[in-house]
């Protein structure tokens, strides 16, 4: 009986390894300049952080006392979806700075994320300036506007910027209250900033939204001082 020659078998990564040559011969391409590096360059969050962030803010550092002690309560509640997953925001508490225009509420927000970061935490974050986001959901043909609101209402980490600068009507006092009212609710932190001050949010925000923010979050009143007018002046 004539017994039938076989190739020997490779068995897993062998096997696997010995199809990659056979497909890089075909291709006339050298093996060596394919390998996958063995230890490839570690993964850095900040390097993708400024692709989110405005220019002017990208290099933002968080310096006052109280946006510090938020993000340590922020970076602290952080959880992990699975068993050995990193770590996400996911709750924490909202904070509200109040102060004139050009005081650094705006930057402190933007160097708050990146001290989360900094941190070793994930962050899926928005950024809005209330005006933008009364333009944004304006009704109007083609957008779906309750869409929209639903998806800044349920992102993990918003700052919303300039609330009460636009102007008030019934119509963006019910979205400022809907999209504070769910952030209130599922208990998902919020920086906001604003240039009134807090003793005047209620006649210019409505009873509504001025109730929740002083149950969410915490205020911080920051020096009447424009400090990009001071640079100017120095």
């Amino acid at each position: 009986m004539r017994t039938r020659h076989r190739e020997p078998q490779l068995l897993g990564n062998e096997a696997t390894l010995e199809r990659m040559a056979r497909i890089l011969a075909a291709r006339n391409i050298d093996p060596a300049a394919a390998a996958i590096p063995d230890d490839p360059e570690p993964f850095n969050p900040l390097d993708t952080l400024p692709a989110g962030m405005p220019p002017r803010y990208q290099a933002a550092v968080a310096g006052h006392p109280t946006v510090l002690d938020w993000v340590r309560e922020v970076s602290e509640a952080a959880v992990a979806p699975s068993r050995g997953a990193r770590r996400q925001v996911a709750t924490g508490p909202s904070l509200l700075m109040a102060g004139v225009v050009g005081a650094g509420k705006t930057y402190q927000a933007y160097g708050a994320v990146r001290a989360l970061v900094q941190s070793g935490v994930g962050v899926r974050w928005r950024a809005t300036t209330a005006a933008d986001l009364y333009a944004d959901l304006r009704p109007r043909p083609g957008v779906d506007s309750e869409r929209e609101l639903a998806a800044v209402s349920r992102c993990p980490l918003l700052i919303l910027d300039d609330l009460g600068a636009a102007k008030a009507s019934e119509w963006t006092e019910e979205v400022t209250y809907r999209l504070i009212n769910r952030r209130y609710n599922y208990e998902l932190p919020t920086l906001i900033t604003t240039n009134l001050r807090i003793s005047d949010l209620r006649s210019y925000l409505g009873d509504r939204v001025a109730s929740r923010l002083a149950q969410m979050t915490t205020r911080v009143e920051f020096e009447s001082v424009d400090l990009r007018r001071h640079s100017a002046a120095t």
